[in-house]
């Protein structure tokens, strides 16, 4: 395969025509350029974004036979210089890893066999998409996808171009959650009305940082890539980029989309996308400069009757519960909560239940850093532990829950808050949630208000919104793009 030059991305990515050195092929339905021929060939892979994550990833290839880390790549010059004495180190000299900031320029080199993605969440989509028309296969960390279209269109770049594509959800690797998961789409348990995920991990403030220029070592242009960012400001360095909107997810699609996954995982196969979402929340106690909330409720109804119940709280407080979990609901009463399955009428609070004993479950053996290399060695989209079309669906989910909150209007902080019709599961969940924010946490009712959002309407074979706040709610499916950084078109990818 011909290495890409920037002008092909450009051209590939119907980003613009603007002139650079040099020329080369206009890539056009290119597969993988499958390097890596059998178990006993070298893997050469690149490492984007190597500052937090990052560094597992680096980790988790170094674990691996035969598998090379080729370029590490970051827009920060510290950051970079940092990783690669680190890369040194660990390897012992064994590789003659590149540092770049421009992950085109790793892209371009025609031996390289897999891109690693762990980037701010606005760069996962592009940087799967030019990856997969590059030929390169992907390890792209949650979310696949900052918003429900450029999620669709990486799914279609796998398609294409026939690349391995696996989402950074290690539990996917997880056999004993894949067995609990047969089992309950086989009636182990009776039907499942309701699957549960939980984000309750205590965060703080991150204050007030002002506008500033840029620190001198950061390529803010390259940070920025797709995101449309006015000016810079420390909150978005290295880490807090997670609560803004136009970079970020929030913790429902960031250490949530883990247990999103999960919950929408149990749902029976046929499961894709759900018709109907809401949410309520707001971002209580620390009068920060952050836009995401860190306490939410949302709900999405399902074509087939299921649920999905999401609940984010990361206020701390003295004697906060913490809770990175799900529980599983099943129409008779039965639930399954903490490994523990309670039948109907079978007390939770005296841990009562019984262990939940499964068959371990189909996954690609060897853990989420074993089971990308083994399904690129093998070229088999399908031994990914998280294809693009299983992540595409969890994130939607996420997405689809933080528009409806972000459509939301202000209500005064009270129980009766949350408007969930006759879903009286709901309606005692966030019972649940209030009872924390107002007697846990402390806050007050006066001078305190929830965003209530709209219930959104949506259709899963179109992936647009119907209905009342259709309009509003389709402009966010997709985010505005920097020039040069636009995710292609459908027709275009």
């Amino acid at each position: 395969m011909s290495a890409l030059s920037r002008r092909s991305f450009l051209r590939t990515s119907a980003i613009g025509t603007s002139a650079l050195a040099g020329s080369s092929l206009i890539l056009t339905g290119t597969r993988a350029s499958g390097q890596v021929k059998g178990a006993n060939d070298r893997l050469r892979i690149a490492v984007a974004g190597v500052n937090g994550r990052g560094q597992s990833h680096m980790d988790g290839w170094l674990s691996q036979e035969n598998v090379e880390i080729a370029y590490l790549i970051d827009p920060d010059s510290k950051v970079l210089a940092s990783s690669m004495k680190k890369m040194q180190e660990k390897s012992g000299g064994r590789f003659t890893t590149q540092g770049v900031s421009d992950v085109r320029k790793a892209l371009e080199d025609k031996s390289l066999d897999a891109i690693s993605i762990a980037t701010p969440n606005h760069w996962h989509s592009l940087m799967t998409i030019w990856a997969a028309q590059a030929g390169k296969h992907v390890y792209v960390e949650k979310p696949m996808s900052h918003d429900v279209l450029e999620g669709r269109i990486a799914v279609a770049a796998q398609e294409k171009y026939g690349v391995v594509i696996q989402h950074g959800t290690q539990s996917r690797s997880n056999a004993k959650i894949a067995g609990l998961h047969e089992a309950i789409r086989a009636g182990k348990f009776g039907k499942l009305k309701i699957a549960y995920g939980y984000c309750c991990k205590e965060r703080g403030s991150i204050g007030m940082k002002p506008f500033s220029d840029p620190p001198a070592n950061l390529d803010w242009k390259m940070w920025r890539g797709p995101a449309v960012v006015d000016k810079f400001h420390a909150n978005y360095v290295h880490y807090n980029w997670h609560w803004f909107w136009n970079t970020g997810n929030g913790d429902l699609n960031n250490q949530g989309t883990h247990q999103l996954d999960i919950a929408r995982w149990a749902l029976n196969s046929d499961a894709t996308h759900p018709t109907r979402v809401m949410a309520i929340g707001g971002r209580f106690q620390w009068a920060d400069q952050g836009e995401t909330p860190n306490t939410m409720m949302a709900v999405a109804e399902y074509p087939n009757g299921q649920y999905v119940f999401f609940n984010v709280r990361n206020v701390n407080y003295k004697g906060y519960q913490r809770q990175v979990e799900n529980e599983y609901y099943f129409e008779d009463g039965g639930k399954i909560i903490r490994d523990r399955y309670y039948a109907p009428g079978v007390s939770v609070a005296k841990n009562a239940g019984e262990p939940v004993n499964v068959e371990p479950g189909k996954v690609t053996p060897g853990g989420n850093w074993t089971a990308f290399i083994t399904a690129c060695r093998e070229r088999k989209p399908e031994m990914a532990n998280g294809t693009a079309i299983d992540a595409h669906y969890g994130c939607v989910l996420g997405h689809l829950m933080n528009n409806s909150y972000r459509l939301g209007t202000t209500v005064p902080f009270d129980a009766s808050a949350g408007k969930f019709g006759d879903n009286r599961e709901a309606a005692e969940h966030f019972g649940k949630l209030h009872d924390i924010m107002s007697k846990g946490v402390g806050v007050p009712k006066e001078g305190n208000q929830y965003v209530v959002g709209p219930w959104l309407t949506f259709d899963p074979k179109t992936e647009r919104h119907t209905g009342e706040h259709a309009e509003a709610a389709n402009k966010l499916l997709k985010d505005p793009n920097n020039p040069g950084f636009e995710i292609p078109s459908m027709e275009r990818v």
